[in-house]
């Protein structure tokens, strides 16, 4: 007998339907102990509510869910320090998938408070800043929000016209930012501005905003049909003065905002697979038991096509988020690889979800399932912090070394 054949196991593990890869193999005992706790979270909190919610067009208790988040560790959860758990960029990953299997709009909270609006403080702000503003929104006392994109200005963030002039040793902030998370109901805000600093004149710089500062508003976004659950808003800024110490000092031109977004993509990755996963067990556990022509439709040849291809897709999908995961915890994760997911993830957790739809027939668009809810929410997750057509130009410039934004 060779010593290939002597190191077979004895006896194959059963398939999982939930797990036809094992790709729970590699996780360690943290990981898994991570995951389970914010599904539970998510299973008891938010899916008992959420299609009420969506259908309201309401995230109601909104500070309260920020609490519960900040005690499971979830709010700048793969930071370091100032009350952040210091988890692994897989564990916050899992975290991700896990909320988005109950709603985008639960995991775009935690990206935009941990991803986006700590992350910019964490990594470009002074001690001082750090000190007054992570321990609170790491505990979700304090809910922040991200403001870069513009009513006239989302995929070239270049043109912002938000814009921030000096006045003795104080900022003078002016302009409006759109679609912003949290916006609402945040303590504060990071806002993007250009300033006459820089090389050329102009230099796009952050700063950290109180949001009770004079001159600034945030009216909610209504009327959506997408990421309902959600709180959406506009940032209005009318000469909001700011001391000198509001400005993130180590956050020069667009380096800063695109770091950021980037880190909030990765989150994306892991995410939009849980909103396909959802879909996909609620497609799967319909077909066992729904019945036509004698027998459940899970028996007939072009619904078994359906499922497996989903299943290829899904669990190819969450291969590729633990695969950049491993790189982002090992330090070598580029900008590029975070497109790259981004882009072939929540572009096929969309079609998992019509998918889905289609073998729940005319149940598939009511919100006692919740593979609607997902597919209209993606729809959003799909242009947001990068359209597809950007980061298939990102992707097309790192191929051929030719620049086609402009």
């Amino acid at each position: 007998m060779s010593s290939t054949e002597s190191a077979k196991p004895s006896k194959l593990p059963p398939f999982d339907a939930a797990d036809p890869l094992g790709i729970d193999d590699l996780l360690g005992p943290d990981d898994l102990a991570i995951r389970d706790t914010v599904r539970t979270w998510a299973t008891d909190r938010v899916l008992p509510h959420i299609a009420e919610w969506y259908e309201k067009g309401e995230l109601p208790g909104i500070r309260e869910l920020a609490r519960e988040l900040g005690a499971l560790g979830a709010l700048g959860m793969s930071l370091d320090g100032y009350g952040c758990a210091g988890a692994s960029a897989v564990q916050y990953g899992l975290a991700c998938l896990e909320l988005e299997a109950a709603d985008s709009g639960i995991r775009s909270l935690v990206s935009v408070q941990g991803s986006l609006a700590m992350y910019a403080i964490h990594r470009f702000g002074s001690e001082e800043q750090k000190r007054r503003w992570l321990p609170g929104m790491a505990s979700g006392e304090i809910i922040g929000c991200f403001g870069l994109t513009e009513p006239d200005h989302g995929s070239d963030p270049a043109g912002m016209r938000t814009y921030a002039k000096r006045d003795g040793a104080d900022w003078i902030l002016t302009g409006r930012k759109m679609w912003i998370t949290n916006g609402s109901v945040a303590g504060v805000a990071v806002v993007w501005a250009q300033t006459d600093e820089g090389e050329d004149g102009r230099g796009i710089r952050g700063f950290v905003v109180p949001t009770d500062a004079p001159g600034l508003e945030a009216p909610e976004i209504h009327h959506k049909w997408s990421l309902r659950a959600s709180v959406t808003s506009e940032l209005v800024m009318d000469e909001v003065r700011l001391p000198a110490d509001a400005v993130l000092p180590d956050a020069k031109g667009l380096r800063g905002p695109l770091s950021c977004l980037s880190h909030a993509r990765y989150g994306i990755v892991w995410g939009s697979m849980g909103a396909a996963r959802a879909s996909f067990e609620s497609a799967l556990d319909y077909a066992r038991s729904r019945e036509q022509f004698g027998r459940p439709i899970g028996g007939f040849q072009l619904t078994q096509a359906k499922l497996a291809d989903m299943a290829l897709e899904l669990h190819k999908g969450i291969l590729l988020a633990h695969h950049l995961g491993r790189r982002m915890d090992a330090g070598g994760l580029r900008p590029e690889q975070v497109s790259f997911g981004k882009l072939n993830n929540v572009r096929e957790a969309i079609e998992i979800c019509r998918t889905s739809r289609t073998i729940l027939g005319a149940n598939g668009i009511s919100l006692e399932y919740p593979v609607m809810r997902h597919a209209t929410n993606l729809e959003s997750v799909l242009t947001y912090e990068g359209t597809v057509e950007m980061h298939q130009l990102v992707l097309g410039k790192a191929l051929t070394g030719l620049d086609a934004f402009r």
